[in-house]
């Protein structure tokens, strides 16, 4: 009879193994663990044992030995899991239950008492939570390098000349530095989305145990402050269940994915043939196995189809949690590994195109000749007639049959000849070309986020501060 007790004890999991008989068939083992993807949190749950200890021995729940021993045996654990030596076991399910174990193989019945007053359910929590406030910082230290690189490549490019477009179709000139600053505004939104992310998940889900708190009289407020939380969650049923946080982060990282995508599919654009606007360094592009003169814009191919992957990422969180009632459910378990892979590949792709961008090449004539095609300057051209007191309607009409006579002669606006275009509107006068060349176009839009090459320069000094 003994012996049965000893065999059962010994293969039934020592956190919650004293209400079973039998022991947990081995593939619904490995099923259920989650130890392979979250033990990355390792110092996070470290950090609130810690934490945890301390309040336990404010409350007089630990005695001042058994802190002691359990805040070194913290470090020993910390030690063997950075160093590698650290063996994680699946029969211990997670990182959590892997971390006690261990510290009370070091330690003994001190490590036992650690769990006093608190649940796998808020410990989790509180891991995620302070994983990724810490990656938040990752990320937005990546987003401002880019920034740094757009802002030089901006600066260089202040006054080359570019068309802009709308449909695809050349639009008006525009200048590259100031296409440039538009990408840089794109990730001042991504970098404040994250941080307004960051505020609101600094509160600690610690103490809110499985579900409904605990009788002990813990220090919430003093947990909070150790692990550098605003405040202790309200609701201990939400504090467990809450993954809003997650949600919101992967929302944050899915909308800096599509602008990375966008700047992607123009940077693919740029560096085609058809284009050739840019040229990308050798060392963010690949060859052909086939084809020996292909130059492939691999790196920003690849962001652009790694975007799909996080959209993907957010849509399962979503879903994981669209039908879950009040608090926690193993569902939960999934929420790590697509936040995981969020978090890389969010860091990845960042740590690319900061490498990159700030390295493109552009191709200042291509890109001139280019502007000069599609009648760039026909929106110049209207505002012109305006300001000779043309109504704006009868301008557009004008400037539409200039642009036809210039279809069917194959020149641009600023190639018809004076006598050309004064068959269409008398108010045309010589100064008219002053307005139709490239340089006349983006100059004359000097205004707060116009492309003109000094409000480029104003806007690059305004965000270097």
């Amino acid at each position: 009879m003994s012996d049965k007790k000893e065999t059962s004890k010994a293969t039934t999991n020592s956190a919650w193994g004293g209400r079973f008989s039998e022991q947990t068939d081995a593939f619904v083992e490995a099923f259920t663990a989650s130890v392979q993807f979250d033990q990355r949190m390792y110092r996070q749950d470290i950090a609130g044992s810690r934490a945890h200890a301390k309040m336990l021995n404010k409350i007089a729940v630990l005695s001042d030995d058994d802190l002691n021993v359990i805040l070194e045996g913290l470090d020993k654990v910390e030690q063997e899991i950075s160093s590698g030596n650290f063996n994680w076991s699946i029969a211990r399910e997670d990182v959590h239950m892997n971390i006690e174990a261990r510290l009370t193989e070091l330690v003994g019945d001190a490590g036992k008492r650690l769990h006093t007053g608190r649940s796998r359910n808020d410990q989790v929590a509180t891991d995620i939570r302070l994983y990724l406030r810490e990656q938040i910082d990752f990320i937005n230290d990546e987003i401002k390098r880019l920034q740094q690189g757009m802002l030089d490549i901006a600066e260089r490019e202040a006054a080359t000349i570019m068309p802009g477009f709308t449909h695809l179709q050349v639009a008006q000139p525009v200048t590259f530095g100031h296409h440039i600053m538009a990408w840089h505004a794109m990730m001042k939104r991504d970098v404040s989305r994250f941080v307004d992310c960051q505020q609101r998940m600094n509160e600690s889900p610690l103490g809110a145990a499985a579900l409904a708190g605990t009788s002990y009289p813990i220090d919430r407020e003093f947990t909070a402050k150790e692990l550098g939380f605003t405040a202790p969650t309200q609701n201990s049923l939400d504090s467990v269940s809450d993954r809003d946080f997650a949600i919101e982060f992967c929302s944050s990282a899915a909308i800096l994915l599509v602008h990375l995508s966008r700047m992607s599919e123009e940077l693919v654009i740029w560096s085609s043939a058809q284009f050739d606007f840019i040229e990308l360094p050798d060392r963010f592009c690949t060859g052909s196995s086939i084809m020996p003169q292909k130059k492939n814009p691999d790196v920003p191919e690849l962001v652009r189809g790694k975007t799909g992957r996080i959209n993907g990422n957010l849509i399962s969180l979503l879903t994981l949690m669209k039908s879950q009632p009040l608090a926690y459910n193993k569902d939960n378990q999934e929420d790590k590994e697509p936040l995981f892979d969020t978090v890389d590949t969010v860091l990845g792709c960042l740590r690319a195109f900061a490498d990159m961008v700030p390295a493109i090449i552009c191709k200042h004539d291509n890109m001139y000749k280019a502007a000069k095609q599609g009648f760039s300057t026909a929106t110049d051209l209207a505002d012109y007639l305006v300001r000779k007191n043309l109504p704006f309607r009868d301008a557009h009409e004008v400037v539409g049959k200039a642009v036809a006579m210039g279809v069917s002669t194959g020149k641009d606006l600023s190639e018809l000849t004076l006598e050309e275009l004064q068959q269409f509107s008398d108010k045309i006068e010589d100064d008219v070309f002053d307005v139709l060349t490239l340089e006349g176009s983006v100059e004359a839009r000097n205004h707060v986020g116009g492309t003109a090459p000094e409000q480029v320069r104003k806007a690059i000094a305004l965000a270097r501060k």
